[in-house]
C-alpha cells in the first residue's frame, strides 16, 4: 500500500485536533465544577521553562493548518505570540482549524508531494520536501503540542483517559 500525502497528514490531524477539542471542553467543564480560572488554565506550564497551555494550543493549531499552509506557500516559520486569546476563543480556534482541515480534498493536499519548502525562523533555515517535513517535523510537533496539552490538563486533575488523547480512530 502506497501512502499519500494526505494520508500521513489529513487523517491524523482530524483525529488529534477532535480528541483535543474534547479534551478542551472536559477541561472547560472540570474548571467550572471547580471554580478554576480559565485565563489562569492557560498559563499553565508542565515545568517553569516550558511553554503555557496556550502556547500549546496555538502550535496544535499551527502545526496541522498552518503546516499545509506553510507548504503551500513555500516557507513555515513559528506561530506568531497571541497574548489576547481567551479559553473560548482557543476553543473556537482549534474548532476553526478542524472546520477548514476537513475542507482540504485528497487532490488539493498530494498535489504539493515533493514540493520544495522550508522551515524559516530569523537567519536559520531548514529545506525540506513536503512529505518529510510533515512526517519529521510538524507531524511530531503537532503530537508534541497536543500530548502537552493533555497533560496540562491531566496535571491539574481534569479526568482524563489515553482515549481521550486517541479520539476518534480508523478502524478496520
Amino acid at each position: 500500500m502506497t501512502l499519500s500525502l494526505y494520508d500521513i497528514s489529513i487523517p491524523n490531524y482530524l483525529q488529534i485536533l477532535g480528541s483535543t477539542i474534547n479534551v478542551l471542553n472536559k477541561g472547560a467543564e472540570y474548571a467550572e465544577e471547580n471554580s478554576l480560572d480559565l485565563a489562569q488554565l492557560l498559563e499553565t506550564k508542565l515545568c517553569p521553562d516550558m511553554q503555557s497551555l496556550k502556547f500549546q494550543l496555538l502550535s496544535v493549531a499551527h502545526h496541522s493548518l498552518g503546516a499545509i499552509k506553510g507548504i503551500k506557500q513555500g516557507v513555515f516559520s513559528p506561530p506568531p505570540a497571541i497574548t489576547d486569546i481567551d479559553y473560548k476563543s482557543m476553543q473556537g480556534l482549534l474548532k476553526d482549524t478542524l472546520e477548514q482541515i476537513q475542507t482540504i480534498t485528497e487532490d488539493e493536499i498530494n498535489q504539493l508531494s515533493g514540493k520544495a519548502m522550508k522551515f524559516q525562523m530569523g537567519d536559520f533555515e531548514m529545506p525540506f520536501v513536503a512529505e518529510n517535513f510533515i512526517q519529521s517535523f510538524s507531524m511530531p510537533n503537532f503530537y508534541f503540542h497536543a500530548a502537552t496539552t493533555y497533560d496540562i490538563l491531566r496535571m491539574i486533575g481534569v479526568p482524563l483517559g489515553k482515549e481521550d488523547f486517541l479520539g476518534n480512530m480508523r478502524m478496520g
